[in-house]
């Protein structure tokens, strides 16, 4: 899960907008953020570990000027934290390309190994964005010789439909083009979110902007034309025209996930509410709870990104829904901190229990989803030091079995709490009283209400179903890899390569 952003407007000063675009992305990744903005002859980057906030300054406004440029926000998964590993990542030909990129290839090493022995192209990090830069600028160039270089829209639609056909796995795209523009694609199934949107300038001219999420629109007065289609790739070139493209037939199955725990609420991707899906989660999760029978004073959410659901909860139920629990608003999201160690120690940061809430009393929580449970068992513990007489637990999601590929970072099945346990067993090991899962034919009932033409969803990392054909080798190869044992031992990730591990960007 990252965040990107692009914009194209008449004017000379993207910077700014670049940099309200991804602050609206910044719960999409918090271990890095890049941007690099063109005035139509120079490219001028900048990158570095931390939040937009801290890596952008009054200075840059002066330096990152240009009326096209790109942004992303990333989170840390595989390899390096170094910000070595920041995007956008850039190569000089054909034309001069730079790239962001949310999502993750899944046949790395294959494509990885063509881009270095096959057409002698060196990479300097260990990640995939970088890879399906090299792959995306060897098909355009393969374009240009093939065309004569004579009309670079052709060509550049004609390199994303041979790289659609080279690369496999999730990935959603925004490049900046020397000379051409802005342009973005999604893969054929359409798995992470990418957005355009329009405005009219004070001259009547159109200006236009790609984001993960629709949020990142309004804030400079963008206003959301629609999603990019599955296999689709747009281009803005210089003169703000749009021009689209097919580019391979697709089939819209987009990652459940987002609407759980990853998009803001107050997104809408691919026609779907990211908040009324999680109200329809908590209708369907009150059944449930209501037939295991607990004796519940209250329901208590793990904030954030629960809260609708134990809203809804609440409601259906009759008892009192109170904020038991809050948040330390300047600590990151502990799902997507780096190393076990560190998500551990973050909980007591990131949360203190409310006392009056807890002391005496029978107390449901209510939690998007348990990926390890380290983090839920230290709530629960916190809950009951706070006098609560017992704690039930319900999880806005079904048990989280498999590995998602596909830019989470859930990348091993013996780390995820629920891959070899049973409820009961999981219940046990978090401390809990009770625990309830949602069952997952209400959680696609949730999201297909907002999207009736969706026919499927990625719900790989509760049934292991991958849409796009992952076997058991890579899930072999993953395990096997240098991330996940220094990720087992709680170590910072060493000498990993793109054989070895891949990148989820």
């Amino acid at each position: 899960m990252c965040g990107i952003l692009g914009i194209s407007n008449q004017s000379d000063d993207v910077f700014a907008e670049i940099y309200d675009g991804l602050l609206m992305l910044q719960h999409r990744g918090q271990d890095a953020s890049g941007m690099v903005t063109y005035n139509g002859e120079f490219f001028r980057e900048r990158k570095a570990n931390g939040l937009v906030k801290d890596v952008f300054g009054a200075g840059d406004a002066e330096i990152l000027t240009g009326r096209v440029g790109i942004g992303h926000v990333r989170y840390p998964t595989a390899g390096s934290l170094s910000a070595s590993e920041a995007q956008p990542f850039f190569v000089n030909a054909p034309y001069g390309i730079y790239l962001v990129h949310n999502g993750n290839i899944t046949n790395t090493a294959e494509q990885g190994e063509k881009v270095t022995a096959k057409y002698s192209r060196h990479l300097r990090t260990t990640s995939d964005s970088e890879i399906l830069l090299n792959v995306l600028a060897d098909k355009i160039f393969d374009c240009i010789k093939v065309n004569g270089n004579s009309d670079p829209v052709r060509n550049i639609f004609a390199g994303v439909r041979m790289t659609m056909e080279r690369v496999q796995g999730a990935y959603s795209v925004i490049t900046m083009i020397a000379g051409v523009g802005l342009m973005a694609f999604r893969d054929p199934r359409g798995i992470r979110p990418l957005s355009v949107g329009k405005r009219v300038n004070a001259n009547g001219v159109e200006e236009f902007c790609f984001a993960s999420e629709d949020v990142a629109f309004g804030i400079n007065g963008f206003e959301k034309i629609r999603d990019v289609a599955a296999g689709e790739a747009i281009l803005v070139d210089l003169d703000g025209k749009m021009h689209t493209s097919q580019c391979a037939e697709g089939n819209l199955t987009p990652c459940i996930f987002e609407y759980v725990y990853l998009a803001r609420p107050d997104s809408l991707l691919d026609g779907i509410s990211v908040y009324k899906t999680q109200m329809r989660m908590g209708q369907t999760l009150a059944e449930q709870i209501k037939e295991a029978g607990f004796d519940i004073d209250r329901i208590i959410p793990v904030p954030d990104s629960a809260r609708p659901v134990a809203l809804e909860v609440a409601k259906s139920m009759g008892i009192p829904y109170r904020e038991g629990l809050v948040k330390n608003r300047y600590v990151g999201r502990t799902f997507i901190m780096p190393g076990q160690a560190e998500r551990k120690k973050s909980v007591r940061r990131k949360l203190n229990a409310v006392p009056l809430e807890f002391e005496g009393h029978n107390v449901l929580l209510i939690d998007d989803s348990i990926v390890r449970g380290n983090t839920l068992h230290k709530i629960v513990e916190m809950c009951r030091e706070a006098g609560a007489k017992k704690v039930y637990v319900a999880s806005a999601s079904p048990p989280v079995k498999f590995p998602n590929v596909y830019g989470i970072d859930m990348p091993t099945r013996h780390e995820l709490i629920a891959h070899d346990k049973t409820t009961e067993e999981i219940c046990a090991e978090i401390g809990a009283d009770g625990l309830i899962y949602q069952k997952l034919e209400d959680l696609i009932w949730a999201a297909h209400e907002g999207n009736k033409e969706i026919e499927t969803f990625d719900c790989s990392c509760f049934d292991g179903n991958y849409v796009t054909g992952v076997g058991e080798d890579y899930l072999n190869q993953l395990e096997q890899s240098g991330r996940v044992s220094a990720k087992i031992k709680d170590m910072p990730a060493q000498g990993a390569s793109w054989n070895a591990a891949t990148m989820a960007s």
